[in-house]
């Protein structure tokens, strides 16, 4: 089982190379990030955007930009545009977000000519945090593509966990459904839905994994409170593997918090897409964009 990001480089580079695909590909930590995949033998990288842009960056930052393909496009909405029908054709193994908007990201990667998400699919957003506060790798589900996700879609975000828990060489990831209170509360639908996933879960209709829930964060993060609360027979509280957040609010503000005050490092991509597509904040640094690529690489096929 792999425990920590770095381990998630070594495994994926001895997978192979991936040929990487970046959209509009003009800021430093990228740049960085895609150098240092290339030297460790990750991928081979074609980069879209601005050569001229590039090239001085590469020059600052002291990066060979002969190592790179480059095809020029002039703004970021035609590199996106151009990165996915990379993608979507078959020239690249996985697809990353440069110095764009997600919002324009997402857009191309739905597009409904050429765009990455199978008929009938549902697009997620997986993240995998390093924290010093935590003993293991913890996979976070979902701080940024669907806001308010239904049940059904609640199904599809656990199996995507369950999934990259398995890249990850976890066999039967331990999932906490996170709630506002480890008791059922009826009025309360994150409540009911997660007790209705958990006993799904537990008959086998979500896949090799353990449930529980309604979990609350505390409980599920830390076996001393799960102890304190009284909550018995649990098999996740205190070591779970990945959490299903109830909406986007919960899940940004545990990613923010996670980030900011904890200093997790991270690794994300969106899932359910036909190739894994590496998304990131603009603001992220260079190891969390490495490691990033790092994830999709191992999760591709």
């Amino acid at each position: 089982m792999i425990r920590t990001l770095q381990e998630i480089v070594d495994v994926s580079r001895n997978k192979g190379k991936k040929r990487l695909i970046v959209a509009y590909a003009q800021d430093t930590h990228t740049l960085q990030a895609v150098n240092d995949a290339v030297e460790m033998g990750l991928v081979e990288a074609t980069l879209i955007g601005d050569p001229k842009i590039i090239a001085e960056v590469c020059q600052q930052e002291g990066i060979d930009v002969g190592r790179f393909t480059i095809l020029p496009e002039a703004s970021d909405d035609k590199c996106v545009a151009r990165a996915v029908r990379m993608v979507s054709a078959g020239e690249g193994d996985v697809l990353m977000k440069g110095l764009v908007s997600t919002d324009k990201y997402m857009r191309g990667i739905l597009n409904k000519e050429y765009g990455l998400l199978p008929p009938k699919g549902v697009l997620s957003h997986v993240v995998v945090f390093q924290m010093p506060q935590y003993h293991k790798l913890l996979l976070v589900s979902d701080v940024a593509v669907i806001p308010y996700p239904d049940f059904a879609q609640k199904k599809a975000i656990v199996k995507y966990l369950i999934q990259t828990a398995g890249a990850l060489g976890i066999e039967r990831p331990k999932v906490a459904l996170i709630a506002p209170s480890e008791q059922v509360l009826p009025n309360v639908i994150s409540s009911t839905e997660a007790a209705i996933l958990s006993k799904m879960g537990d008959r086998g209709q979500l896949g090799n994994a353990l449930f529980d829930g309604p979990l609350s964060l505390d409980v599920a993060l830390f076996e001393e409170v799960a102890k304190v609360k009284k909550v018995q027979g649990s098999g996740v509280a205190g070591d779970v593997d990945c959490l299903l957040f109830p909406n986007i609010d919960a899940a940004n503000v545990f990613f923010k918090s996670a980030t900011k005050l904890c200093k997790a490092e991270l690794a994300a991509m969106v899932v359910g897409t036909k190739v894994p597509c590496v998304l990131t904040s603009r603001g992220d640094s260079k190891a969390s964009k490495l490691y990033s690529i790092a994830l999709a690489c191992l999760s591709a096929k």
